[in-house]
C-alpha cells in the first residue's frame, strides 16, 4: 500500500483504515458496515500482494460526520 497521506490525518476525526481480509467479499462487508455509520471514501477494488494471503483495501473515515444508521431515529445507537 502507499504511504499515508499528511492531508488524511491532518486533524482529529480522521482516519485511515487499512483491511486485510481473505477475500473480497469481507473486506467490502467490512468497508459497508463503515460507510454504514461514519463518512467514508467510497472503495472500488482490492490489492493483493504478491507471495502473501487474502486482499488489501483502504478507506478514508470522517469520524466528525456519523451518518444515522438506517432505521435509526437520528440518536445514538
Amino acid at each position: 500500500m502507499e504511504a499515508i497521506n499528511d492531508v488524511h490525518v491532518s486533524e482529529p476525526g480522521l482516519v485511515v483504515v487499512d483491511v486485510a481480509a481473505a477475500d473480497d467479499e469481507t473486506a467490502f462487508a467490512f468497508h459497508a458496515a463503515l460507510a454504514a455509520r461514519w463518512a467514508t471514501t467510497s472503495v472500488e477494488r482490492t490489492t493483493r500482494d504478491a507471495g502473501q494471503a487474502g486482499v488489501r483495501l483502504r478507506c478514508y473515515l470522517d469520524l466528525r460526520q456519523p451518518l444515522d444508521p438506517p432505521g435509526s431515529r437520528g440518536g445514538a445507537w
